[in-house]
C-alpha cells in the first residue's frame, strides 16, 4: 500500500477502526481550494466528516461559509465556531419548532433552510412569527434528480414569490443539488451540468425581473464542484462534500478529480477458514452498506482479492495470498462510500506523519444533540 498510508504501532487501534490521515486531508482541504478559486466561494458540506475538528480546519483556512443536512450537524458547526450555516433539507414535523430553538440558541449565526412547497413555507413563517424570528430560506430547484425540489418555471417564480411574502422568511436564493450526474468523462458531465444551470440562471433572471432577490444559488456535490468552480457568476456558492475525504467509489467515479482518499479502514484477520479464505473483522455495521455486496470496500494490499462474503461483524475474501496470514494480520480497507461509513464510527484515529497522534469523536452521527 501506499506508503502516506503507513502506520508505525497501530496497537491501539480497536478494530475495525477508522483512520484519518491528516496530511492527506489537508492535501484534499488545498486542492477543494485551489479549484474553487477563492475561499469565498466554498460552502462545503460536512455530511462527508461530521467533526468539529475538520470544521475548524476549513475555518483556519479562511472557509467560512458551510452545509449540513441534519440539526446535529448544524449544532455541531455551530458550536466549532460556524456562524453562516445552510440546513439544506426541507424543514417539516418537529424540525418546524427546531428552526425556531436554533434560531434562540445561536442567535450570531446565519441560519438558512429549503423548502418547495407552500404548505412548509407557511407552517415555518408561523412558528418564526410566533417566536419573533426570521429565517432565510432557500428554493430547492429540481434539476433531474426527481429526489425533492421544483422545476425551475412559472410554478416556482410563484412558490419563490410566496416565501418572499410570508411573514418570519426571507428569500435566501435558490439551492441546486445534482447528485444524479455520475458522467465520468469529465467532458460528458459537465455538459449535462451546463444544460440544467442554463435553465437556472434564465430562472435566476426571471426572478429577478419581478423584483425579488436571489442573494445566493448553493450549486452541486463533489462530482459537479469543478464545472461550477469553473462559471463566474458571482452568486454561486460551491458545495462539495466527500472530497475532504474521498473515498474508492468517487475516486472510480470521477477519474477527473485530484482528491485522494484520507480515510481507510484498519481490519484484523481473524480466521482463515479455508486454503484461500481470509476472514477480517469488517462487516458491514463498520462500512457502508449501500454499495453492492462485493463492492462496499477496496483491499490494497489484495489486488486479487474476491469479497465472497458480508454480515454485519465478517468479511470473508477468496485469494491467492491467504497461506500469508494469520490471525491478528492487519491490513487498510479503502470504503467505497465514506459518508455513512463515518456515520458509524463513535471515533476516528488521526494518524500524522505515520503516528497516532489523536481521537477526534464523530459528533454529528445522531439525530440530535442539545436541540
Amino acid at each position: 500500500m501506499d506508503a502516506c498510508y503507513r502506520i508505525q504501532d497501530t496497537r491501539e487501534i480497536l478494530s475495525p477502526g477508522l483512520i484519518v490521515f491528516r496530511e492527506l486531508l489537508e492535501q484534499n482541504l488545498e486542492s477543494m481550494i485551489r479549484i474553487a478559486g477563492s475561499v469565498s466561494r466554498l460552502r462545503p458540506h460536512c455530511k462527508t466528516h461530521k467533526m468539529p475538528q475538520v470544521t475548524r480546519i476549513e475555518l483556519d483556512r479562511g472557509i467560512t461559509k458551510h452545509k449540513c443536512a441534519t440539526f446535529a450537524e448544524a449544532e455541531m458547526l455551530a458550536n466549532a465556531g460556524v456562524r453562516d450555516i445552510l440546513l439544506s433539507y426541507n424543514i417539516v414535523g418537529p424540525n418546524l419548532a427546531r428552526a425556531v430553538e436554533f434560531k434562540r440558541k445561536f442567535p450570531q449565526v446565519a441560519f438558512q433552510v429549503l423548502a418547495d412547497h407552500p404548505q412548509p413555507i407557511a407552517e415555518l413563517g408561523r412558528a418564526m412569527t410566533a417566536a419573533g424570528q426570521t429565517i432565510e430560506v432557500l428554493l430547492d430547484l429540481d434539476v433531474g434528480q426527481h429526489r425533492t425540489g421544483i422545476a425551475a418555471g412559472p410554478e416556482a417564480l410563484k412558490l419563490y414569490g410566496v416565501l418572499a411574502q410570508t411573514a418570519g422568511l426571507k428569500p435566501g436564493g435558490f439551492h441546486v443539488y445534482d447528485g444524479h450526474q455520475h458522467q465520468k468523462s469529465r467532458e460528458e458531465r459537465a455538459a449535462a451540468v451546463n444544460a440544467e444551470w442554463d435553465k437556472v440562471a434564465a430562472f435566476r433572471d426571471s426572478v429577478t425581473q419581478a423584483g425579488l432577490a436571489v442573494p445566493r444559488i448553493v450549486c452541486g456535490g463533489t462530482g459537479s464542484f469543478p464545472v461550477y468552480a469553473e462559471k463566474h457568476d458571482p452568486v454561486i456558492e460551491l458545495s462539495p462534500g466527500t472530497c475532504i475525504f474521498n473515498d474508492a467509489g468517487y475516486s472510480e467515479n470521477f477519474p477527473d478529480l485530484v482528491f485522494k482518499p484520507a480515510t481507510a479502514i484498519l481490519t484484523r484477520v481473524i480466521s482463515r477458514p479455508t486454503a484461500d479464505r481470509i476472514t477480517f473483522d469488517l462487516g458491514y455495521k463498520a462500512v457502508a452498506s449501500d454499495p453492492p455486496v462485493g463492492k462496499r470496500l477496496t483491499l490494497p494490499d489484495f489486488p486479487d482479492a474476491e469479497q465472497v462474503l458480508q454480515n454485519e461483524e465478517h468479511l470473508v475474501v477468496k485469494t491467492s495470498r491467504a497461506n500469508e496470514f494469520s490471525p491478528g494480520d492487519e491490513t487498510l480497507a479503502i470504503p467505497r462510500h465514506i459518508c455513512p461509513t463515518v456515520a458509524l464510527h463513535k471515533l476516528v484515529y488521526v494518524v500524522s506523519h505515520g503516528q497516532v497522534v489523536d481521537r477526534w469523536e464523530v459528533v454529528a452521527r445522531d439525530r440530535c444533540l442539545t436541540i
